[in-house]
């Protein structure tokens, strides 16, 4: 490995964010799946959850080019509703879903700097009911349009941008912030990965 492709991982490992995570709820298009894989590698989220209760696992994520990022995240897919929230709940303090109802709050009053898990329906019908009573809110990303949805995987990208311009501001980025232990793993895992 060149000394500039071990300066890249390291600074890439560096600036993970342990404390938040997307979770993907029956959606049924793997490039969906892989263009949130992109952002989430963008901003620095190492894991991401695929609940599938409804569609098969996936077994690959959209084309080649596309799917490159899911080789620098830690995937988890879950085929039952318990497992996937008991692995949530382990790990972070709040969940919130993505629905367009009456008591839901603006993406804007979310608090990104504590340990959040982000959770995204599929392209038709959004988050279940089952999953929305399991979290502990609701969120919209304000709009003034007629149409009141955005693409997932879009929806995704400002959502994760919020979170990114709130941490940032704090200094979430100015400090690594995944165990030492964690961070080996990575790094032993990426430095066999040839593909940027």
């Amino acid at each position: 490995m060149t000394p500039e492709r071990e300066e890249r991982l390291r600074y890439v490992l560096n600036n993970r964010q342990p404390n938040l995570t997307i979770v993907l709820e029956n959606v049924f298009d793997p490039h969906n799946i892989s263009a949130v894989m992109r952002t989430c590698d963008a901003v620095g989220v190492q894991e991401i959850h695929v609940l599938n209760t409804r569609i098969p696992r996936h077994k690959k994520w959209g084309t080649k080019s596309s799917s490159s990022a899911a080789k620098w995240l830690t995937v988890h897919q879950y085929s039952d509703v318990k497992d996937c929230y008991s692995a949530l709940r382990n790990k972070y303090e709040k969940i919130f879903t993505t629905f367009l109802g009456h008591d839901s709050m603006s993406l804007y009053e979310i608090d990104f700097t504590q340990s959040v898990a982000l959770v995204f329906g599929n392209e038709h019908e959004g988050v279940s009911e089952e999953i929305r009573n399991l979290a502990d809110g609701n969120f919209i990303i304000p709009q003034v349009g007629i149409i009141r949805s955005l693409n997932i995987s879009v929806a995704c990208a400002v959502t994760l941008y919020e979170a990114f311009r709130q941490k940032k501001l704090v200094g979430h980025y100015d400090n690594r912030s995944i165990s030492s232990e964690h961070y080996q793993s990575l790094f032993t895992k990426w430095s066999i990965n040839n593909d940027d």
